[in-house]
C-alpha cells in the first residue's frame, strides 16, 4: 500500500550548512535504497517533511527520524493512503526558507513565521502541491 506521511520536528541543535548537507545526502541515499520519496523543508529551526512510499518502509524511515538526536518534538501532521506519488522524480529534495522561498512558506502558515505545527492537513497538502509545481528554489 502506498502512503504519505507528513511530520514536523524541531531541530534538536543548531545546524550549519554542512549539517544540512549531511542530512540531505543521508536521506537521499537511505530513502532511495527502500523506495521512499519526498521533500524536506527547513525553516526557523523546524523540519517539515513529507515521505511517500510503501507503508512499512515509510514507517521505518519515520522510526529512524524519531531516534535521530537532531530532531525533537516530532509530530505526525498528516498521514494517509495515496493513489500516486507526488515526488516520483526524486528520492528527497530540500527546501529552505531563504528569501526566494519566503512567500510560499508564509502563504500557508497562519503566523508571520512559518509554523507547520499549526497547519491543517489541507494547508500542508496545498503547500506540498505548490512546491512540486515549481516556483521554489531547491537545495541539493
Amino acid at each position: 500500500m502506498l502512503v504519505q506521511l507528513t511530520y514536523a520536528s524541531n531541530s534538536g541543535q543548531t545546524l550549519g550548512p554542512s549539517d544540512v548537507k549531511d542530512i540531505l545526502q543521508t536521506s537521499q541515499r537511505n530513502n532511495a535504497a527502500v523506495g521512499v520519496t519526498g521533500a524536506l523543508c527547513l525553516a526557523n529551526g523546524i523540519f517539515l517533511q513529507q515521505l511517500e512510499g510503501d507503508r512499512e518502509e515509510v514507517n521505518k524511515v519515520y522510526l529512524r527520524i524519531l531516534n535521530d538526536r537532531r530532531h525533537s518534538a516530532p509530530a505526525i501532521l498528516d498521514f494517509g493512503e495515496i493513489a500516486s506519488r507526488r515526488f516520483s522524480s526524486w528520492n528527497m529534495g530540500l527546501i529552505s526558507s531563504i528569501a526566494e522561498n519566503r512567500d510560499i512558506f508564509l502563504k500557508y502558515s497562519g503566523k508571520s513565521q512559518f509554523d507547520p505545527y499549526g497547519m491543517s492537513p489541507a494547508s500542508l497538502r496545498g503547500f506540498f502541491d505548490e512546491i512540486v509545481q515549481g516556483g521554489v528554489r531547491w537545495i541539493g
